[in-house]
């Protein structure tokens, strides 16, 4: 079973995720990174560009996902070194910080009260986030070009790129897909129709939402919705 909430610190999601069964639900691309619970590891999930199906036996894990473009500024680690990675956070930071964090967590009342407190410490550290991500989120997801997005924000093309790569892990082409891809899941969920799906989230056609389904996630929307 899976639950989510909003967390305390602004636009971060915390959620635990309990499978039913030895096969979980895949995790399918959408900008963000997470700093993750398992077992008694803290782990750090990087942006993925494809789906991610868990491996081992049926576990709980519980998490906090941050905003797209936020998490690497608040862990110190370029996104691009951890896309499509899971990894353990004493590979990330020096020994005696990551053991002070797990013992931050491991102390709460439960894994996902102690990840809500560690972000919100990692954020005092560091401070706000930077505005232009916001920004450029903000316009890719309302599916600006990117171009255009880039004038914009006044910056060229090679500094966009850039700042998108250690901060998204992947560049800004890359986030428009993947930003595209979860407002046509979340209209498809709505029970909004396939072919008004494609059009209002910024797909040329049916046949192109299918096939960046296809290639971002390696499933069909029918699949993707439950339907088999």
């Amino acid at each position: 079973m899976y639950t989510e909430r909003p967390a305390c610190l602004a636009g971060a999601v915390v959620w635990t995720n309990t499978p039913a069964g030895p096969a979980g639900a895949p995790v399918l691309p959408d900008g963000c990174m997470d700093l993750l619970w398992h077992e008694g590891r803290l782990l750090v999930a990087g942006p993925d560009t494809r789906a991610y199906t868990p491996q081992g036996p049926p576990a709980t894990w519980s998490g906090i996902r941050f905003p797209p473009g936020t998490a690497p500024a608040l862990l110190g680690v370029p996104a691009h070194e951890l896309r499509d990675r899971r990894v353990e956070l004493t590979d990330l930071w020096p020994a005696g910080r990551a053991r002070w964090l797990r013992a931050r967590v491991a102390a709460a009342a439960g894994p996902e009260a102690g990840l809500e407190e560690a972000a919100l410490l990692l954020a005092a550290e560091t401070g706000p986030p930077d505005p232009l991500l916001g920004r450029l989120v903000a316009a890719l997801d309302a599916g600006r070009p990117v171009g255009a997005t880039a004038d914009q924000l006044g910056l060229g093309a090679r500094q966009l790129h850039r700042r998108a790569l250690a901060a998204f892990g992947y560049g800004p082409k890359t986030l428009a897909r993947v930003l595209r891809l979860q407002r046509a899941l979340a209209l498809a969920r709505a029970g909004v129709p396939y072919a008004d799906t494609a059009a209002r989230a910024g797909y040329a056609d049916q046949a192109h939402l299918a096939r960046d389904l296809r290639q971002l996630t390696g499933r069909t929307l029918g699949v993707l919705l439950g339907g088999g």
